[in-house]
């Protein structure tokens, strides 16, 4: 089983399917799933859009890539999805229009996770909430946590919500050991006075082999977390550069082995680097 993992692409929704198709047919391996981590740009409405998405959508249009895409059927998209058929599964990022995914998630009260774009094919995932994937006899666990942490106490929807801070302890007493951790926001171990308690409890009381996160603006890196199971990996945000190329550390392959393991490879940029920001869109 491969997976794509990817992070912050801030309505560059068609991006990461593009990205895997072209590694498909460089590589000749098949890729069974995408995850994301955060900062979908799922906004769409544009009276809802928050001020850091007006502006950067001023230069860009691609920040409104949900509203122009993927809520209002392109034929031309759907055949492409349709040809490639896999899924993407998110979790929420701090640049989301967070009322529309709340009635969303209201919607589908008993579902671990569920579609927002008019194509099915980019799922949310809820936080804290144990998330299964299965491809013909292989199958493998995963959490998402998304949104950011606060240390100020504040409610606003960017942060972690109050009702997700329960689940959160709820599934702090599973007795699980799941492949993957999926989240926007980093740990607060940090001594530069940012990230999330509640990813820190997490990885101080369950056991994942890896962790994915975006959201810091970091290079793409990877550590053994303070748990001394779990390696952290920071994948860089999908973010043309001024040249219009992507930076290395953007696209991740996740492959799972023998006896349940998984072996990661970081994508080269002399596959990424043929879809710039002048030639990827369809």
């Amino acid at each position: 089983m491969r997976i794509a993992i990817f992070a912050d692409i801030h309505g560059k929704i068609l991006l990461p399917f593009k990205l895997v198709d072209l590694y498909q047919k460089k590589t000749r391996k098949s890729v069974d799933l995408i995850l994301q981590c955060g900062d979908i740009g799922a906004f769409p409405d544009l009276n809802n859009l928050d001020k850091a998405t007006i502006r950067h959508a001023k230069n860009d249009r691609d920040e409104l890539g949900f509203h122009d895409n993927f809520r209002i059927e392109n034929t031309r998209i759907r055949a492409f999805l349709e040809k490639l058929n896999l899924d993407m599964i998110c979790v929420r990022g701090n640049h989301e229009d967070h009322d529309f995914l709340n009635d969303l998630e209201a919607q589908y009260i008993s579902e671990s996770r569920f579609p927002i774009d008019i194509y099915n094919r980019v799922w949310l995932c809820k936080s804290a909430e144990i998330q299964t994937f299965t491809k013909g006899e292989e199958s493998f666990t995963f959490v998402g946590i998304g949104r950011i942490g606060d240390r100020k106490g504040r409610t606003h929807q960017q942060f972690i919500q109050a009702y997700e801070q329960e689940k959160i302890q709820k599934l702090l007493k599973s007795k699980i050991d799941f492949d993957l951790l999926i989240t926007h926001d980093k740990d607060d171990s940090s001594q530069r006075g940012y990230g999330s308690t509640e990813i820190r409890k997490v990885l101080d009381n369950l056991i994942f082999q890896y962790h994915f996160y975006g959201h810091t603006g970091e290079p793409f890196h990877t550590e053994l977390d303070d748990n001394q199971i779990t390696i952290n990996c920071k994948i860089k945000e999908l973010e043309f550069d001024t040249t219009g190329i992507l930076p290395i550390g953007s696209m991740i392959i996740l492959e799972k082995k023998e006896h349940g393991n998984w072996e990661m490879d970081v994508v080269e940029q002399r596959l990424t680097n043929q879809l710039q920001k002048w030639n990827w869109k369809i």
